[in-house]
């Protein structure tokens, strides 16, 4: 049932369509989407960087479409789908850029690849992708302090030229 919620807080009873499947959880109504995912559901993919929306490392895809996690309330995403960097792959195969990062190497300390993989997959579906510049200014909201932009390009690229989002 959770901890006491502290003065002012309101404890909520809500479900969360995570990767598929429906997790009913009681939390302070304050709660972000980024905390109930790792602290609640032990979803530790998504990270927590700068923890005011201006990293992107814990973007995930809400109802198909990107938002960063740590600005987001849980309780704004009862009824809608999330998908973390964990419900990606399916069939126990990787999805095409993940397998694209991994080829190009558009990873370094991959504290930020989690955010970058799904923020580049809500672009391709988007069809943001018609030019190196596109993706650039489309991806902007993620940032790699290691510097693996021009392999995180490639990547997205690869993926892009081959028609799979």
């Amino acid at each position: 049932m959770g901890p006491p919620a502290p003065s002012g807080a309101t404890q909520i009873q809500l479900t969360l369509t995570v990767n598929g499947a429906d997790h009913g959880l009681r939390l302070d109504n304050r709660v972000t989407l980024l905390d109930a995912l790792r602290d609640d559901l032990g979803l530790v993919g998504t990270k927590k960087g700068c923890d005011q929306g201006t990293c992107g490392a814990c973007t995930v895809l809400v109802d198909g479409r990107r938002v960063l996690a740590c600005l987001t309330l849980a309780a704004q995403c009862e009824g809608r789908q999330v998908t973390t960097i964990e419900g990606l792959a399916g069939d126990g195969h990787r999805h095409p850029l993940q397998e694209a990062f991994l080829r190009h190497d558009g990873f370094q300390c991959g504290y930020c690849t989690p955010g970058q993989i799904m923020s580049a997959v809500a672009l391709l579906r988007e069809g943001r992708a018609g030019s190196d510049e596109e993706i650039r200014e489309f991806m902007s909201g993620n940032i790699c302090r290691c510097g693996a932009y021009p392999n995180i390009l490639a990547a997205i690229r690869e993926v892009a030229r081959a028609g799979v989002a």
